[in-house]
């Protein structure tokens, strides 16, 4: 377990410092291509902040509603109450409020942006077919996600994956409109000679290329961290609970339920414990899903 809880906190780190050199690298072509200096990093950044703002503090309230979910009472679930009372105690954690989701799919999330902000949002099916050590490995994994700032960690990648957007299409725009660098830098050089006219045609042509591709390639980072903070709920879930096959057999029990859950889509998938739309297959859809596959993680918490 603290093997598994180091190395996905380690690779978490390494993707989101990767994600960070990316950006610095972009913004230097950036600034070569367009000559507009640091000021277009700044204004892309005021921009992705001000919609992650936005999100950051109404993201639980909009998911809640997209979702059908309602509060429940400690009369209505006990079940859920005691066990979510008993795992915050265990992580220290305020006590997040209880919702259901009136569905027969079994599936769960946590949203907020703090532990004193956490939701724990459970549909009726997850109560109904789960046992009582598979539903403490479900909130355990949920208050994983509050416990290690996940909901704070996206949305810190989601503003780096704007700032990616927003400068490959500046970059690209100011070169279809015949922007500075393009239209000046070029022409000096070759009447300077044919040495650095070249060189700097070798690093326009690399600039646009990173332009087209960037946001696939921030794409990609977002959903890797996503991937590796799912392993490490995983496994910091079985450090609540110190039983690992409760949450394997739950994400078993999970993934081999054939009912579709209603309530989710494309834009709220991300969240719950299990992808509820698909399962994803092969190795280059696994790049572009927000969960590992559910054998990997099993096979993880199996060795623990």
């Amino acid at each position: 377990m603290y093997e598994q809880i180091s190395r996905n906190k380690w690779k978490s780190a390494g993707l989101v410092l990767f994600f960070v050199a990316f950006i610095f690298l972009l913004t230097w072509f950036f600034q070569y291509l367009t000559g507009w200096g640091t000021g277009g990093l700044v204004l892309a950044a005021v921009i992705s902040f001000g919609m992650a703002f936005v999100g950051y503090y109404t993201s639980d309230k909009i998911v809640l509603a997209i979702s059908r979910a309602r509060p429940v009472t400690q009369d209505e679930f006990p079940h859920l109450y005691n066990v979510v009372d008993g795992l915050a105690i265990a992580a220290g954690l305020p006590k997040p409020r209880c919702y259901v989701i009136e569905d027969s799919a079994p599936n769960a999330f946590a949203t907020g942006r703090n532990p004193q902000n956490a939701v724990i949002c459970v549909t009726t099916g997850l109560l109904d077919k789960l046992n009582r050590v598979e539903l403490e490995g479900v909130v355990a994994h949920e208050m994983s996600h509050i416990k290690n700032y996940d909901v704070r960690l996206q949305t810190m990648v989601v503003v780096m994956a704007g700032i990616v957007a927003l400068l490959s299409d500046w970059m690209l725009r100011s070169f279809l409109w015949g922007g500075g660098r393009r239209r000046g830098g070029i022409g000096r050089s070759r009447s300077g000679g044919s040495g650095g006219g070249g060189a700097q045609g070798v690093i326009i042509v690399v600039g646009l290329v990173l332009a087209a591709l960037s946001p696939l390639i921030a794409q990609l980072v977002r959903l890797a961290v996503s991937r590796k903070r799912e392993f490490l709920a995983d496994a910091s879930a079985a450090m609540l609970t110190r039983y690992p096959p409760g949450l394997a057999s739950a994400l078993r029990k999970i993934s081999g339920d054939r009912e579709p859950l209603e309530a989710a889509n494309k834009a709220t998938a991300h969240l719950y414990i299990v992808n509820p739309l698909k399962n994803v297959k092969g190795s280059f859809n696994k790049l572009f899903s927000t969960h590992p596959p559910i054998e990997e993680r099993i096979a993880a918490l199996e060795k623990m």
